[in-house]
């Protein structure tokens, strides 16, 4: 038999990324569409990338050995249903194994992106040669993956994972989940930036008007790390904050699980030293001096191929183990 090759899918509701990847978990072909308004166009979008991908790299069907499809939203891994999509018109309940597989007669697996994500880096990335890690991804929300003894965790109801639904305080703001005082509503995207406008607010200076040219609402946590790379003490201070609720949430992750490494990834981990230095003091600060020892805080290494990568690994190992 010809040595075999794997499909991942990162179905994000933007894009749609599909990639043709060799058992080394590097991929050979790439595709990215626009993902559709609607149930029905994703679904018929999956499957023409799927059969554009293959005759792109000039294969046969019967050479490609699985299809993995990393999905945010509440995944049901096991009957490989996707339960909802909040930002895709119909996603509800959607049967999405069997549909592929009816459709083009290959294997296919599904699971939640960020554990998606969580397994390419445990594979081929920042967690390599490790067997217990917890992944985040920093972006409008806050999402978790999590991989003990080199497989990802799930619990009991395949929702595991929701690192950004950790309460951070007794109080706060009540978040979209319907709980209050959630890690997202401090450190999610909007939040960073509503905190740095009423910092502005309160007169306190700063470059990061000049950078906007004066209008507050085009700033966004990259304006505010470029402020921070060049001295300015808000944008600094904003990090140094940011940092600071995200330990206080990870030193109970730790503590729990002792994983061997984080890892960080999404927009806001861009932030780099001025998000990571301070995290990994404040948690070193705060989790048992013998877990402090050996812990890494690290920047996720796969980027926007997570997806990909994660999905196809996901499925060779589901194949072949």
């Amino acid at each position: 038999m010809n040595k075999p090759f794997l499909i991942g899918i990162d179905l994000g509701g933007t894009n749609l990324k599909t990639g043709l990847v060799n058992t080394d978990g590097k991929i050979l072909e790439k595709i990215v569409v626009d993902t559709g308004g609607n149930k029905d166009i994703v679904l018929k979008q999956i499957v023409n990338s799927i059969r554009n991908i293959i005759d792109k790299a000039g294969k046969d069907k019967s050479e490609i050995i699985g299809i993995g499809i990393g999905s945010p939203g509440l995944v049901d891994s096991e009957k490989g249903i996707i339960r909802g999509l909040t930002n895709i018109e119909g996603f509800e309940n959607v049967h999405m194994k069997e549909y592929v597989e009816s459709s083009l007669d290959i294997p296919t697996f599904i699971d939640n992106d960020v554990n998606i994500m969580a397994y390419g880096e445990l594979k081929c990335g920042a967690g390599k040669d490790t067997m217990n890690i917890v992944c985040l991804t920093l972006g409008t929300g806050v999402g978790g993956g999590i991989i003990i003894d080199g497989k990802i965790y799930r619990g009991s109801s395949l929702s595991a994972g929701e690192i950004g639904h950790i309460p951070v305080n007794v109080d706060g703001p009540k978040c979209i989940c319907g709980g209050r005082a959630c890690l997202e509503s401090y450190i999610g995207k909007d939040r960073i930036i509503k905190r740095t406008i009423e910092k502005l607010t309160q007169r306190k200076e700063s470059i990061i008007p000049k950078l906007v040219e004066g209008d507050l609402e085009k700033i966004t946590p990259k304006i505010v790390y470029e402020a921070a790379a060049v001295g300015d003490m808000l944008a600094i201070e904003i990090w140094r904050e940011t940092a600071q609720y995200l330990a206080t949430a990870l030193t109970g992750v730790i503590n729990i699980l002792n994983p061997e490494i984080i890892v960080i990834g999404g927009g806001i981990a861009n932030a780099g030293k001025y998000l990571f230095d301070p995290l990994t003091d404040m948690i070193k600060e705060r989790i048992f001096p013998f877990l402090a020892e050996k812990i890494k805080i690290v920047h996720a290494q796969l980027g926007e191929e997570a997806g990909i990568i994660g999905s196809a690994m996901l499925v060779k190992d589901s194949i072949f183990n």
